[in-house]
């Protein structure tokens, strides 16, 4: 939606409004990247696909604490890169907090770094090479897309263009919103099922999750969608390039091709990735178009470093929970995600953005609103 609220085809809050009940329906449509997180990080099954015993063993304490020194270092990660200013993925903190956890628990060949060779599969399958591909693509395509675009509208006026264009990105934001429920809410989901096969609740054979479960993560995904956000909305929609309706339709149509065609593959994209990509593509396509490099190249650089940095937070956390012991340092380990995350809301107090400011001009560098003035108090005189 950031290039939607960027163009003012919609509104901030209508369009976070509309994401959010896209995001609600998408989680719905498929399953297979959270068939992903569940099987193709952690190595949960023996060769005869029976559960792992200790994986299992105790209540499954093992893999429960390995998931919750994953998802602390993906979240202590991505508030570390949120207070320096650097764009990262929540989708690749959570999966390198996973692997560094798992790592650290039950050493290299705990992690299904790769299939059985008849298809893409693991964490380099299923996560690594996406990662790298996936924004070359939707760049190659909003590129293309953007160069049809205004070939085939040169003859209409800019206004024209504008206003047409405006109603088409109602459209492509409303599939994008779609394809990013379709795969960031499936990553929560896999996350949830591992925890629930770790307590035998779920029999990891059968590859299903379960409806409750798609449920509550489809809410969160929407809720946290119309809550938060802003912050990302306004790097993505101002940050990288002036995006004008045109280009907007093109990128927002690119990045959800993109997005939809992987999750039915089970990719475990970055959407943010994707988006990013087809907004610099979308740049590239129009003649005249500024790229805010420095702002691509920090997201770039936050890219490279989101895996293993989260990873190494995340096996840190683990052997700070192994060695407390069980119950006391699961909650040790539980108390500091729940810090580090009281943390980044009260810090963001102190710079709010939101819907009032989330299209101010990226160059002022402002993102607080601005203070109403003083008014004048007149200096009275007197006659002497």
């Amino acid at each position: 939606m950031a290039t939607s609220i960027a163009t003012k085809a919609l509104s901030p809050k209508a369009a976070v409004a509309l994401s959010a009940i896209l995001n609600l329906i998408g989680a719905f449509l498929s399953v297979e990247v959270a068939l992903t997180v569940t099987n193709a990080v952690i190595r949960i099954q023996n060769p005869d696909g029976t559960p792992r015993a200790d994986l299992v063993a105790d209540g499954g304490h093992t893999l429960l604490l390995i998931l919750m020194a994953g998802l602390a270092g993906a979240i202590i990660w991505n508030i570390l890169t949120w207070l320096w200013g650097l764009p990262s993925s929540s989708s690749h903190a959570l999966f390198g907090g996973m692997v560094g956890a798992t790592v650290a628990s039950l050493g290299w060949g705990g992690v299904k770094w790769i299939g059985d060779g008849t298809k893409l599969d693991g964490v380099i399958g299923k996560v690594v090479l996406p990662a790298l591909i996936s924004p070359a693509v939707a760049l190659v395509v909003a590129f293309i897309g953007t160069r049809l675009v205004f070939w085939i509208t040169a003859k209409i006026a800019r206004r024209y263009q504008e206003a047409g264009f405006r109603w088409g990105q109602i459209g492509t934001s409303s599939l994008l919103s779609l394809s990013h429920g379709t795969n960031d809410a499936q990553k929560t989901m896999g996350v949830v099922t591992l925890a629930l096969i770790a307590g035998g609740f779920v029999d990891p054979v059968q590859h299903e999750i379960p409806l409750w479960v798609k449920f509550a993560c489809a809410l969160a995904i929407a809720s946290g969608t119309y809550i938060g956000g802003w912050r990302i909305i306004r790097t993505m929609g101002k940050g990288l390039v002036e995006v004008l309706s045109p280009q907007g339709m093109a990128a927002e149509s690119a990045s959800a091709a993109v997005i939809l065609t992987s999750s039915q593959l089970g990719f475990a994209l970055s959407t943010t990735h994707v988006s990013t990509g087809s907004i610099i593509g979308s740049g590239l396509g129009r003649k005249g178009a500024t790229v805010r490099w420095s702002v691509a190249t920090k997201m770039v650089l936050a890219w490279l470093i989101t895996l293993p940095s989260a990873g190494l937070i995340a096996a840190g956390l683990w052997w700070i929970g192994y060695l407390v012991g069980p119950g006391a340092g699961d909650w040790i380990v539980f108390s500091l995600m729940c810090l580090a995350a009281l943390y980044m809301w009260w810090h963001s107090k102190r710079d709010p953005v939101g819907h009032h400011n989330v299209n101010d001009d990226w160059d002022s560098g402002r993102t607080k609103p601005k203070p109403n003035p003083k008014p004048k108090v007149p200096v009275s005189g007197g006659v002497g």
